[in-house]
């Protein structure tokens, strides 16, 4: 039996097939499996931890094994747009999954921050998020703008393999709809994280996942009369290793002894390595507006987009980055912002601000401010160092 009283919402999935919803108290059911579960949980004003073990016995449950448990506490403003923050900060999740003989620990995916959307009318939403340990902070901003829709996507993720801490930040721009940039949200980082080669092979296993995502949506959107696409920047930290991989004309820079260092390169169809690409695949670039894959899209790469998949593929470059005593943040963003705010500018702008919340809605105020009729979004994270003192995770509160 489960004491939720005094959550808003747990979801609860092992193998995809639990769910307890509501305020009340629920019971965990339906494994499909023989498992024995136990859920304790305690609370206090600013902090919540949750620990979960499950036994699966002799059942091999592979690396694809997942638990998410996702709290609420905090809903978005509803005053008509505006500032929207807090939320529960902490989710401490560990699994213990015994096969066989050996006993593995991996820890769950967990979302860290509330997935709050912009206000109806295009106001700002944002949070911030501080690791157990003090060493790294990060936070986002959110902001539909000028456009009649919020197509633009973001999600972050915590867990950890083998007593490694894996951090996992993607932004996702839609064009042509929102479909695939909300499809990416909830499925990439859960792919990656399955892959069996995550650790030994990253940069493979990201590869891959990109491929294999991008193939998944095909195949779901394969009804639908929609063809629409998605960018992806996705920054992916384990340990002190940071890999970041991109798709499209979102952008990922870091500061590194004050230094703006770019990370990814825009995927436009005028780059000469991507008009030769296209070209060889029997595609054509030409001028509308801008530079266009066949008239039509204004980048080279992207997920989705079938008519154009020949020419316009979802295979990621990546850059692999030591985290060093040097390494200051990373900013990620929608090219909302990277249209009008050049990279040393980010860099500048977010460097000013000690909580990366603050810093990321500085970004996105900056580029309405210059002018961006662009979906803003970014997330900014940022690196401490020197340990702190502190007894576990603490959300900002307004």
């Amino acid at each position: 039996m489960l004491c939720i009283s005094s959550w808003r919402n747990i979801v609860l999935r092992f193998g995809g097939c639990v769910r307890v919803r509501g305020g009340g108290g629920g019971k965990l059911k339906d494994f499909g499996r023989s498992s024995s579960v136990r859920l304790s949980s305690f609370s206090r004003r600013y902090r919540s931890s949750v620990i979960m073990m499950i036994d699966s016995g002799s059942t091999s449950s592979g690396p694809g094994a997942i638990v998410d448990v996702l709290l609420t506490q905090k809903e978005s403003s509803q005053d008509g747009g505006g500032y929207a923050s807090g939320g529960w900060k902490r989710l401490g999740v560990t699994m213990m999954v015994h096969s066989g003989s050996m006993t593995h620990e991996r820890g769950a995916i967990a979302d860290v921050l509330s997935k709050k959307e912009s206000s109806k009318d295009g106001g700002y939403a944002s949070e911030g998020w501080k690791s157990e340990d003090g060493r790294m902070s990060c936070g986002y901003s959110s902001f539909r703008g000028k456009r009649a829709s919020m197509e633009d996507f973001y999600d972050v993720k915590m867990s950890k393999i083998d007593s490694q801490t894996v951090s996992m930040f993607g932004i996702f721009d839609g064009h042509g709809g929102s479909r695939a940039a909300e499809f990416l949200k909830d499925h990439l980082f859960e792919n990656l994280m399955q892959h069996p080669q995550f650790m030994s092979d990253t940069k493979l296993a990201i590869s891959e996942t990109f491929k294999k995502t991008d193939a998944d949506f095909l195949d779901a959107e394969s009804n639908t009369y929609r063809d629409d696409g998605s960018t992806a920047a996705t920054a992916v930290m384990v340990g002190n290793h940071l890999y970041v991989a991109n798709v499209g004309d979102s952008r990922a820079v870091i500061s590194k002894a004050g230094q703006a260092i770019p990370l990814s390169e825009d995927h436009k169809p005028n780059r000469s390595d991507e008009r030769k690409r296209i070209e060889s695949a029997g595609g054509v670039v030409m001028w509308a507006g801008t530079w266009r894959v066949g008239g039509v899209l204004a980048m080279s790469r992207a997920f989705g987009n079938r008519l154009l998949k020949q020419f316009v593929v979802a295979e990621p470059e990546i850059q692999e980055q030591e985290i060093d005593h040097e390494f200051e943040l990373l900013v990620l963003a929608s090219d909302g912002l990277w249209d009008v705010v050049p990279n040393e500018d980010a860099v500048s702008l977010a460097s000013t601000e000690e909580e990366p919340e603050a810093a990321a809605r500085k970004l996105t105020e900056t580029a309405f401010a210059r002018g961006s009729a662009d979906n803003i979004t970014c997330i900014v994270v940022r690196c401490h160092h020197e340990k702190q003192d502190g007894p576990g995770i603490e959300h900002d509160q307004d």
